[in-house]
C-alpha cells in the first residue's frame, strides 16, 4: 500500500474519547495521531478552594475505575505537605484498598477486554462452550477485588472510608474472613487464564523505556524511587522536574517525555522492573511465567497483570491473616502554607499529584498527571512500527484490528474495548 489514511473514530479514553488517524506516503508511515478529543475537564481548576479534607472524594470522580487510585494519591500528597505520620495499622489498610484496585481492574481489562483478541473473538458474547468458562472465571476474580475494597474501603468505587491520616472505619473480621474464601478461590482460577496470555504468540516487540515506582524492601504500588529500566531512579518528589511536556496539537491532552524518552507505564513496567520483590508465593507459582521478564512485548502487558493480581492475592492474604484490625484515634491535621507530592501506581501505571495548601486548609493549586497521557506518545510510536511491518504483508481490516489489539494492551481506559470502533480507509 503505497498510499492509504486510516482513520479510527470514537475509541472511548479516560471519561472521555479518542479518535486514531494513520498517515502512509510511498510506502511509509509518516505519521500516527492519537487525538483525545474530549478530555479537558479542567481538573486542576476544580480542586481550586476546595478543602483537603472533601480533595480525596472529589478527585475519585475523575475516573470511575480508577476513583480509588485518584483517592490515596491525593491523600498521600496531602499527608506529605502536612507531615502525616500514619500508624502502622492505616499502611497495610492502603495496601489492601489499592490490592482490591488492582485485581478487580486488571480483571475486567484480562478477562472480558483482551483475552476475546486471543480466541480471535469479537466479544465475551462470542465465546464458545469451552471458552465460556474464562468469563466465570472472571467474575470470581472480579468479586474478589470488589470485596476486598468493600471490606477496607467501604464500596468497591468511590470508597468512602479512606481520609487524610487513616480510615473512619477498621474491617469487620466476618468480611475479612469472607474475603479471604474468595481471594483463594480466585488465585485457583488466576493459572489457567495466564496460561492462555504465556501461550500466546502475539508480538508488539519494540524496544522501550519503562517507568514505574520501584521499592527496595517489596513489590509496592505506594511507596518507593521512581526507576526506569535505562538505570535512571529518582526520589518521587522530583518526579514533575524530570517530566517534559508534549504539546500535542491534535490532541486535548499533552503527552510526556520522561527525561526527554518517550516511556511506558503499567504492569508490564512494574513487572519489568521489580519482579524479584513480588511476594515468595507468587515467585513460586508463577516462575514459568516470571521467566519471559523483562519484555519489550506490549502484549505481555496483560500478562504482567496476571501476575499482580496473584501477587495481590497472595500480599491481602498474608495480611489479613497476621493482622488484627482494631479501631485508632485518628491522625491530627494541622493546616499550613505547604506544597505535596503524591505519587502511587494506579492500575494502568504511575500517577501523579502535586497539591498546594495554604494555612486555611484550601487548594491553592494543583497538578494531576495520569497513566494514559504518559502513554499517549510511546502508543503511537508502537503503532507507527505496527503498520509499516503490516503494510505489504495484511490486508486493511486486518491491519486495523492489529492496531486496536495493541491499544487494548495497552489498557488505557475501562471503555477501550466496548466502544471500538469503526475505521474509514481513505
Amino acid at each position: 500500500m503505497k498510499k492509504v489514511d486510516i482513520s479510527i473514530q470514537n475509541i472511548s479514553k479516560v471519561e472521555g474519547h479518542a479518535d486514531l488517524d494513520v498517515k502512509v506516503r510511498d510506502g511509509k508511515v509518516h505519521a500516527v495521531h492519537i487525538k483525545f478529543t474530549d478530555n479537558k475537564r479542567f481538573f486542576t481548576q476544580a480542586i481550586r478552594r476546595q478543602n483537603i479534607r472533601v480533595i480525596p472524594q472529589s478527585v475519585a470522580r475523575i475516573c470511575g475505575t480508577c476513583s480509588i487510585a485518584h483517592t490515596m494519591c491525593a491523600i498521600e500528597a496531602i499527608e506529605k505537605a502536612l507531615d502525616v505520620e500514619v500508624t502502622k495499622q492505616t499502611a497495610l489498610m492502603k495496601k489492601l484498598i489499592v490490592n482490591g484496585l488492582m485485581i478487580r481492574d486488571h480483571a475486567l481489562h484480562m478477562y472480558m477486554f483482551s483475552l476475546p483478541d486471543v480466541f480471535r473473538k469479537d466479544s465475551v458474547l462470542d465465546f464458545n462452550d469451552r471458552e465460556k468458562k474464562f468469563l466465570y472465571d472472571a467474575f470470581a476474580v472480579k468479586k474478589a477485588g470488589n470485596m476486598l475494597s468493600t471490606a477496607i474501603g467501604g464500596r468497591a468505587v468511590h470508597a468512602p472510608l479512606p481520609q487524610i491520616g487513616g480510615f473512619s472505619k477498621v474491617p469487620d473480621v466476618k468480611a475479612l474472613k469472607e474475603c479471604t474464601s474468595q481471594l483463594k478461590t480466585a488465585r485457583e482460577k488466576l493459572l489457567d487464564v495466564m496460561d492462555v496470555f504465556y501461550n500466546c504468540r502475539i508480538d508488539y516487540t519494540r524496544k522501550t523505556n519503562f517507568v514505574a515506582l520501584s521499592s527496595e524492601k517489596e513489590f509496592d504500588f505506594l511507596e518507593g524511587d521512581i526507576c526506569s529500566t535505562t538505570g535512571i531512579c529518582i526520589p518521587e518528589q522530583h518526579f514533575f522536574g524530570h517530566l517534559v511536556k508534549t504539546v500535542l496539537p491534535y490532541s486535548q491532552a499533552v503527552g510526556y517525555r520522561f527525561k526527554g524518552k518517550t516511556y511506558m507505564v503499567g504492569a508490564l513496567a512494574r513487572v519489568n522492573l521489580n519482579k524479584e520483590r513480588l511476594h515468595k508465593e507468587t515467585r513460586q507459582d508463577a516462575r514459568k511465567y516470571l521467566k519471559i521478564f523483562p519484555s519489550d512485548n506490549i502484549f505481555h502487558n496483560n500478562l504482567a497483570q496476571g501476575i499482580e493480581i496473584m501477587h495481590c492475592i497472595d500480599d491481602s492474604l498474608g495480611v489479613i491473616e497476621s493482622h488484627d484490625f482494631r479501631p485508632e484515634a485518628p491522625a491530627r491535621i494541622i493546616p499550613k502554607d505547604a506544597e505535596g507530592i503524591g505519587v502511587i501506581e494506579a492500575p494502568r501505571g504511575t500517577l501523579f499529584y502535586r497539591l498546594a495548601i495554604d494555612r486555611n486548609g484550601l487548594i491553592k493549586e494543583g497538578n494531576i498527571v495520569v497513566p494514559t497521557q504518559q502513554n499517549q506518545v510511546n502508543m503511537e510510536l508502537d503503532i507507527k512500527k505496527l503498520v509499516q511491518e503490516n503494510l505489504n504483508r495484511l490486508g486493511k481490516e486486518e491491519i486495523a484490528l492489529e492496531i486496536e489489539k495493541l491499544i487494548r494492551a495497552y489498557d488505557p481506559c475501562i471503555s477501550c474495548a466496548t466502544h471500538f470502533l469503526k475505521v474509514n480507509w481513505v
